[in-house]
């Protein structure tokens, strides 16, 4: 009877607060209407696509303030992993090219946000509570997501391409890790190089999301300040992590154990 009442007051605070989302679907309006003019065909996409993000947004609202009225540690862990398992499956389906890619991507991007999270709460910097930790942790987790699959199919990527330079080392008796080398040099520096940029240029050609959401929920402009340091610093070092593992966990896949070329890992199907 409890959870009723307190679900339906939530669902009556959700829908008395819809005016102003719904009032801004006359923006999507023009972006429609645009598509229509162009004849670009993606108005059935931009209506699925909203429709979608409104239901996700408005299922995962309801789910976290249920979580949040909990205030049970063992919800942190739920969500995390949840939100660890889509996420190897997304950057997986990326880089579909590289077997086992989903397992990869996971086991990647739990171990670079867990190192990450680990030491945010060693430093005292998050208080362990749904409050804080589930939302780091999803940051943390969508952007080692990104650069996760980018990494793993910018390897084998570059791997294809240097194939003969690859083949040759392994000739001369290099061994595959030794071999590998370039390649997988040249595929962090790309994978992690959006981060590095996005860090470099933050807060001078946009405010980011955290410290935007702070500003906007009534914060002082510093003390978002200090939230988004932490955020920035929290995201390059699971990012770097999460790509390193990533990329060592794969390009095992690429050679045989003989020491040499897997060649059907490189064929495009």
């Amino acid at each position: 009877m409890i959870l009723e009442v307190l679900a339906r007051n939530a669902f009556e605070e959700f829908a008395a607060g819809m005016l102003k989302p719904v009032a801004a679907l006359a923006i999507v309006g023009m972006a429609i209407a645009l598509s229509l003019v162009q004849r670009l065909q993606l108005e059935q996409e931009m209506v699925t696509s909203i429709a979608r993000a409104f239901v996700q947004l408005a299922l995962i609202g309801f789910i976290l303030q249920f979580i949040f009225e909990q205030k049970n540690a063992v919800w942190i862990f739920v969500a995390y992993t949840f939100m660890v398992i889509v996420a190897g499956y997304t950057a997986g389906r990326r880089a579909r090219h590289v077997p086992r890619s989903p397992y990869i991507a996971g086991i990647s991007i739990f171990i670079g946000t867990g190192v990450t999270l680990a030491l945010l709460l060693l430093l005292r910097v998050f208080p362990l509570t749904p409050r804080y930790m589930i939302p780091v942790s999803g940051m943390m987790v969508g952007n080692s997501m990104t650069v996760t699959g980018v990494a793993m199919k910018n390897l084998r990527d570059n791997l294809k391409m240097q194939m003969n330079q690859v083949e040759t080392a392994l000739a001369l008796g290099a061994t595959p890790s030794q071999a590998i080398k370039r390649p997988m040099k040249r595929t962090l520096i790309l994978a992690l190089s959006p981060v590095l940029d996005n860090t470099k240029t933050v807060g001078l050609i946009s405010l980011p999301g955290a410290m935007t959401g702070l500003i906007m929920g009534g914060a002082s402009p510093l003390e978002a300040v200090r939230l988004q340091m932490v955020v920035m610093n929290m995201l390059v070092g699971a990012a770097t992590f999460s790509s390193l593992v990533a990329a060592y966990l794969s390009w095992q896949y690429f050679f045989t154990k003989t020491m040499q070329v897997e060649t059907k890992v490189f064929l495009d199907e």
